[in-house]
């Protein structure tokens, strides 16, 4: 990218910066309804954007004995302080993979933004700016439970998308809510979708909307645009009750207006979450672009997702959940994870049914929060012995992401040709494990789809390794490794690295 150009671009950044007191990172959530897609299955494509590890979990089903109690909420370390409390835990928990993390907003980890359970609901999580009025409302000593919790329990609890927000709803009016400044959730299963916006305040305001078979959305941010006034009344909605009355108490709606309530507008930004947005590519962009790609598939979805535009480095991690209708066994619900940002990583295939994650997959010290002034837990030696995925790729990333016009289309190509390997491989490992399930021989489906999902991960790493050599000796050679500009720090912030070539300033957040 010319100098001209990334400098007109971190000045729009900081423009954006100033107008908008956004948390600074965010994710991506993307749906496409089962009557758009090649298949009928429902997909959900996204990312994670924080400043931290990122490492795959599976977390089995669970009992609980009762009484048992779930901690939620944050400390007076969150951007947004509040108090840690404790709610009752449900007495069994479902199954669930997920991505989890350190760090972010100052809220105690491990963290999630959602991923896929045995019921084969997906969560996505993604931030939602609340106006400036409702954030400063927001009391110093908030309770409740916060993003990352609504998504665990949802992955814990629902079987349905559906029932996800209505298990989320009922625990905010419940026990409140902690907000770092406005957030939403994206719920989805093979028959439909709803995306879920819980505002800032302390009023207890979520709004939550049906998702059809023949609808795509994209966040980032979530929005929520016009809301029927007797959404309470119908079936493809849900919020609280109070969500229509505190706007009127406070001046910001007049129902004898006639004019349609925006939620955007009432509660948000004004009105500019989905269009021009607030990054490089704005979600009414996304939405228009896959529309014109129905029927979508997977492969197509994966590629959204890694668009440069999207995935960059503050991406931990990049996810597509195929939800397919009328699937035979819990077992082979189907999760697609990128260890890190899947711009330069590729989409491995992981089961509900599988029985472990690999150690490189897993938790490492890289980008985990507190590792610098802290030593080594002995009982992780052997884990940190190993290879660290997410860091390789990272790795490409960094090399990529330098010279994106000489390396680039060289990465995604050979990511894409392992990932069209893997698909093509699927269907008879799937077969051979649902008869393994039909003949209730469960351990040898398991370990079936535990060995396969092993073996391609371990090829990844193969891959990945033999890249960042092969393009790390390149560039060596061809460009050299120059020191970094005298008085820059290392964990300087800024902008971060990204392969745009030749962006268009201008189209930031359109």
């Amino acid at each position: 990218m010319p100098a001209s150009a990334v400098l007109r671009a971190v000045q729009r950044a900081c423009l954006l910066a100033l107008l908008v007191p956004l948390p600074g990172l965010a994710s991506y959530a993307i749906y496409v309804g089962r009557d758009l897609t090649a298949d009928g299955s429902v997909l959900v494509g996204g990312t994670g954007e924080e400043p931290s590890s990122h490492w795959l979990a599976r977390v089995p089903r669970r009992t609980h004995s009762p009484g048992t109690e779930l901690t939620v909420g944050a400390t007076e370390r969150a951007r947004f302080p509040a108090r840690l409390t404790t709610i009752p835990q449900a007495l069994e928990t479902h199954a669930y993979l997920t991505m989890d993390y350190t760090s972010f907003a100052g809220f105690p980890g491990p963290l999630t933004n959602g991923g896929l359970n045995e019921h084969q609901v997906a969560v996505r999580d993604v931030w939602s700016p609340s106006r400036d009025e409702l954030r400063a409302m927001t009391p110093p000593d908030q309770t409740g439970p916060q993003y990352s919790d609504l998504a665990r329990i949802a992955l814990e609890r629902a079987r349905t998308a559906r029932e996800a927000v209505e298990i989320v709803g009922a625990l905010v009016d419940e026990y409140g809510y902690v907000t770092y400044g406005g957030n939403s959730h994206l719920f989805a299963d093979p028959e439909e979708g709803w995306l879920m916006i819980e505002y800032a305040g302390g009023r207890g305001l979520w709004i939550a909307e049906r998702l059809g078979p023949d609808e795509i959305r994209a966040s980032y941010p979530g929005y929520v645009q016009e809301v029927p006034l007797d959404f309470r009344e119908r079936d493809d909605w849900l919020g609280s009750a109070n969500f229509v009355d505190f706007a009127v108490e406070q001046g910001w709606y007049d129902p004898a207006s006639g004019e349609p309530f925006d939620a955007d507008v009432v509660y948000g930004l004004g009105g500019t979450m989905r269009d021009p947005g607030l990054n490089y590519v704005s979600p009414g962009q996304i939405e228009r672009e896959l529309t014109a790609q129905v029927p979508v598939t997977v492969p197509e979805l994966m590629a959204l997702v890694r668009d440069p535009r999207i995935a960059d480095d503050q991406a931990g991690y990049g996810q597509v959940a195929h939800l397919r209708p009328d699937l035979p066994h819990p077992e082979l619900g189907l999760l697609w994870v990128a260890p890190t940002s899947s711009v330069t990583a590729p989409f491995l295939p992981w089961w509900i049914g599988v029985t472990a994650i690999p150690p490189e997959f897993r938790q490492h010290r890289y980008l985990t929060e507190n590792a610098g002034p802290t030593f080594l837990d002995a009982d992780f030696q052997l884990q940190e012995a190993t290879v660290f995925a997410g860091r390789i790729f990272r790795q490409l990333l960094y090399y990529a992401c330098a010279f994106p016009e000489e390396q680039l289309a060289r990465v995604q190509g050979t990511l894409t040709a392992f990932e069209d390997a893997t698909r093509a491989s699927l269907p008879a490992i799937e077969r051979a494990a649902a008869l393994a399930l039909d003949a209730g021989e469960s351990a040898v489906a398991r370990t079936l789809l535990t060995e396969y999902a092993h073996a391609r991960a371990a090829e990844a790493l193969r891959a990945g390794r033999a890249l960042v050599d092969g393009i790390g000796t390149e560039v060596r050679l061809r460009h050299g490794i120059p020191e970094p500009p005298a008085g820059e720090h290392i964990n300087g912030g800024g902008v971060s690295v990204n392969c745009l070539v030749d962006i268009d300033p201008d189209r930031v957040g359109g």
